[in-house]
């Protein structure tokens, strides 16, 4: 693809501040990088709370009203989230980890892509859709037929209520994913936003604390962000698959 002088100008000076960072890079993802997989994003025109109702996913009414909550939760996150595939930019940076370009991978999304492409160091600051936990009395499963044939999701172990193990709306973010996060992003030199609005906190509060600490913050998104003219150094207006494909390419040809 190519790109105007002035674009591919920024991508080849973001991939030289990737190569020069010896692998103390960080990728921080967000609803984008997973649109290109065919999961809509959950805020803007065409995304998810326009046609369901997010209390559907308060934690307080699941457990007041989980018969009803449980078939919303069902259809959106398993429906389609299970077919989908990782796309390009999912498999290169899990080809960056390999290769030690990166250190560790943030991501919002609750897909599970990333690991689906190969990505091992990475923390699912909002969980995931793979796994069920009981409410009572703590007990961790895989999800499945089990629980999607029941009205109410109940634990084996002692009858609780089982939820998905993503964040609702009322609960806190996991501790070891929020403990990682910044660890990682206080070792690194460079920080990767991509897909994300920087509008869901704590999350965007994230970018923020590493610019503080003198990251150089490299931005692939196609439209502005809540982060482009505030913290990023070098900002390339792609869709995640386009942008990391393009750095990509960069990254070949650049010397030490």
């Amino acid at each position: 693809m190519n790109q105007p002088s002035g674009l591919s100008q920024t991508i080849k000076q973001a991939a030289l501040a990737i190569k020069k960072a010896g692998g103390k890079t960080v990728v921080f993802t967000g609803a984008g990088v997973s649109v290109e997989s065919g999961i809509p994003p959950f805020r803007g025109a065409d995304g998810i709370w326009t046609k369901y109702d997010s209390s559907l996913f308060d934690i307080n009414r699941y457990k007041r009203e989980p018969e009803v909550c449980w078939p919303g939760i069902q259809e959106l996150f398993y429906s389609s989230m299970n077919k989908s595939q990782p796309n390009q930019a999912h498999m290169i940076i899990s080809k960056w980890e390999k290769e030690n370009l990166i250190s560790f991978v943030i991501t919002q999304n609750i897909d599970g892509l990333h690991q689906k492409a190969g990505t091992r160091n990475i923390a699912e600051y909002h969980g995931n859709v793979r796994d069920m936990v009981c409410l009572e009395c703590g007990f961790r499963d895989k999800v499945g037929e089990k629980y999607f044939s029941q009205k109410i999701p109940k634990c084996p172990e002692c009858g609780g209520l089982m939820k998905s193990d993503f964040i609702f709306f009322g609960e806190g973010i996991p501790v070891k994913a929020a403990e990682d996060s910044l660890r990682y992003t206080f070792l690194s030199k460079v920080f990767i936003i991509a897909g994300s609005s920087g509008e869901v906190y704590p999350a965007a509060s994230i970018p923020f604390a590493a610019k503080e600490q003198g990251k150089t913050i490299i931005e692939i998104n196609p439209g502005i962000s809540a982060f482009t003219k505030e913290i990023v150094d070098f900002y390339i207006p792609l869709g995640a698959v386009d942008g990391f494909s393009a750095l990509d390419e960069a990254l070949k040809s650049t010397g030490e």
